[in-house]
């Protein structure tokens, strides 16, 4: 596969159709005897963004400080894909209206939703369609009539200008190919001061270009993720202010779980920049 450049369009679609073939994919497989998690032991990140692998309910508290994400039906969890807690992160408050990109099966929205109560409302937004019908499942059995999910992508989002509080997102931005037009979107549809607050994967350093160039490491996350100071680069020129981003490590058995799982073995060798450089962010920044 050609390296991914900005305005390739055909690379860009490339990415959108594997990332959502494989997100329909868990969608459709999940059940509550198997989850799919971005969360290892210790804040870690393991099977990020979609590697297929069971873990238990233990994990979730461990990525979560707030105890009622294990209050949450088992349908709802077991689709939990994200590597943060970007609820806890936002500090949402009642009455707000917030927007989750790439919500998934809905765990971030259902979160947000007890935190801004029956006078705030909460917007989900999914590219992939298998992903939306299980959230709105979801919904009716947590009984959050504050949610709603749309059908669309995060570059183009179906949402009106300046009518959110806050935009949150937990390890789907590194998944576009487009980073800087999600932030350019996120800031648009932001109120003025508006917050952005999302847990994402980033690098300190490049990624080995083997590794970039698979579009099985794009819809795992890894080859999507950005160098940390073009990550924050690409927020403030979209318009963002005061952006701050708080790194959490990965242990060397998470980098190699994910990179067994998406047989990148035979082009990750064991002193790559890989194992040194990939993590987990808390990122916030604000529109002025």
């Amino acid at each position: 596969m050609a390296r991914i450049e900005k305005n390739s369009f055909v690379v860009e679609g490339q990415v959108r159709d594997q990332v959502r073939e494989r997100y329909g994919r868990i969608a459709e497989q999940s059940s509550v005897d198997q989850q799919a998690s971005c969360c290892g032991p210790n804040n870690a990140v393991s099977d990020c963004c979609g590697v297929d692998t069971a873990v238990n309910i233990d994990q979730i508290k461990m990525i979560y400080e707030a105890p009622d994400a294990t209050e949450l039906p088992a349908e709802v969890t077991t689709l939990s894909l994200g590597c943060g807690d970007p609820i806890t992160l936002a500090a949402l408050q009642p009455g707000q209206t917030v927007l989750d990109l790439g919500s998934g099966g809905g765990i971030d929205c259902f979160l947000a939703a007890k935190r801004v109560g029956q006078t705030g409302r909460v917007i989900g937004v999914d590219m992939t369609a298998k992903m939306i019908e299980k959230a709105r499942a979801n919904k009716v059995k947590v009984g959050a009539d504050n949610v709603e999910f749309r059908l669309g992508e995060i570059e183009h989002l179906p949402v009106a200008d300046g009518s959110v509080d806050v935009v949150i997102s937990n390890c789907v931005i590194n998944l576009s190919p487009d980073k800087e037009q999600v932030f350019r979107e996120a800031f648009r549809v932001l109120r003025p001061g508006g917050k952005l607050a999302v847990s994402d994967i980033v690098t300190d350093g490049p990624l080995p270009d083997a590794v970039k160039q698979d579009m099985a490491a794009w819809a795992g996350c890894i080859a999507g993720a950005l160098e940390v100071h073009d990550y924050i680069g690409a927020i403030e020129a979209a318009g963002f202010v005061d952006v701050e981003l708080t790194p959490v490590y990965m242990d060397k058995s998470v980098i190699d779980d994910a990179v067994e799982q998406l047989q990148l073995r035979e082009i990750v060798s064991e002193d790559d920049s890989l194992y040194h450089s990939v993590f987990s962010a808390k990122v916030t920044a604000f529109r002025t």
